[in-house]
């Protein structure tokens, strides 16, 4: 079990759950870091006594010192801060659910600090997944996922060491609130329809993006990345219960699989505790009453966005962060009432598009077309 946490995005929804799990375990927080939410940061740094309490903005911290002037908490705010939480010495362990390309800089600071990393932040690996893995060989850092899905495959995986025995991993998928809808009517919903999962409790980005499906594009990065197998290797289910999170295929044809209630503390927990099991305030589930469990194929031709982030995927290179940089940016535009439901795709497929292409990026590269796709993002929604 972990001994101390910084938790990066601590106001958000898997920032809130994870110091949910944080605050029935022996362990203590050194830093906790926001976006503009001053008045939870607040109440988390009362509960919580970090040494370090980090905001996205200067007029962020500036209010925050105020409300927390009475404590001995340093206040920092933007990249630097960012950084700073990521790598205190005292924190062994650095839950990243930061969203979007703001998680990546942290993130491999915190791997070369040998920390152990509880990533939420799946965009880390999409954008820079084959840097960030070969920093966390190189440094030694273990990367436990909180994403249920991905959570759920480490733990079919626990106890193999052989990869060559693994034909494939399933990722499960709800489908969205649009599942079974086509195209025409999918040009129509609002982002009240939108940001109604089925199942789930999220933040707006990735509630969004669950229902164009990119989501789960997203996720089949990360498995790819994570575990070193190739677009071939890794496969998608719509399962609409969300009980079976995810799943491994064997060669010799056994499929391992994680049930559970669908409740993110049960993976948080265990990025916190692994290799120990705990009792979890995550309700048992009861086989005799979740109902029936279907899977069937995810619908491309009507969720392209599924199709695009895998075709990227399969590019590697400067199409992923450039594809991730434009969803974001899409994303944010549809939130903001600017575009359709279905514009997202559009200007995402337009942006990844439009940036050059780079095999085996730097880190200056990956960031340089994340820039680039969020401008391209911009102008085509300008003259749409």
């Amino acid at each position: 079990m972990m001994n101390c946490v910084s938790v990066l995005g601590s106001t958000g929804s898997i920032g809130r759950q994870s110091l949910d799990i944080i605050s029935r375990l022996p362990i203590r927080v050194a830093a906790l870091t926001a976006g503009t939410s001053v008045e939870l940061m607040a109440q988390q740094c009362r509960e919580f006594r970090p040494a370090l309490a980090v905001m996205a903005t200067e007029e962020a911290a500036d209010a925050l010192s105020q409300q927390i002037s009475d404590l001995p908490i340093r206040v920092m705010w933007g990249e630097d801060g960012l950084v700073e939480a990521a790598t205190i010495p005292e924190a062994d362990c650095v839950i990243t659910a930061v969203v979007g390309m703001v998680g990546l800089k942290p993130t491999l600071a915190a791997i070369r600090a040998k920390k152990r990393i509880g990533l939420a932040n799946k965009e880390t690996l999409v954008c820079a997944g084959e840097l960030v893995m070969a920093e966390a060989e190189a440094y030694g850092a273990e990367i436990i996922p909180v994403d249920s899905e991905h959570s759920a495959i480490f733990q079919c995986l626990m106890g193999n060491s052989n990869r060559s025995e693994v034909k494939k991993l399933i990722l499960t998928c709800s489908g969205g609130p649009f599942y079974g809808m086509e195209r025409e009517q999918l040009k129509s919903v609002t982002k009240s329809d939108a940001l109604k999962h089925p199942n789930w409790k999220m933040g707006a980005k990735i509630t969004i993006d669950c229902a164009t499906l990119m989501n789960k594009g997203l996720e089949v990065i990360e498995a790819m990345r994570l575990y070193r197998m190739p677009l071939e290797k890794v496969d998608v289910l719509v399962h609409r219960q969300s009980i079976v999170h995810s799943m491994v295929e064997y060669v010799d044809g056994a499929v391992m699989a994680q049930l559970g209630a669908p409740d993110m503390r049960l993976p948080i927990q265990l990025a916190l505790t692994y290799p120990e099991r705990l009792e979890c305030p995550v309700d048992a589930l009861d086989l005799t009453t979740c109902g029936a469990l279907t899977f069937t194929k995810p619908d491309l031709e009507n969720f392209p966005c599924l199709a695009l982030a895998m075709d990227c995927g399969k590019r590697g290179g400067t199409a992923c962060p450039a594809m991730n940089g434009a969803n974001e940016e899409a994303v944010a535009l549809f939130l903001d009432d600017k575009i359709g439901f279905y514009d997202i795709y559009e200007l995402v497929a337009g942006a990844v598009e439009a940036v050059p292409f780079r095999d085996n990026p730097t880190l200056e590269e990956i960031l340089e077309a994340d820039r680039l796709a969020r401008e391209a993002v911009r102008h085509l929604a300008a003259i749409k």
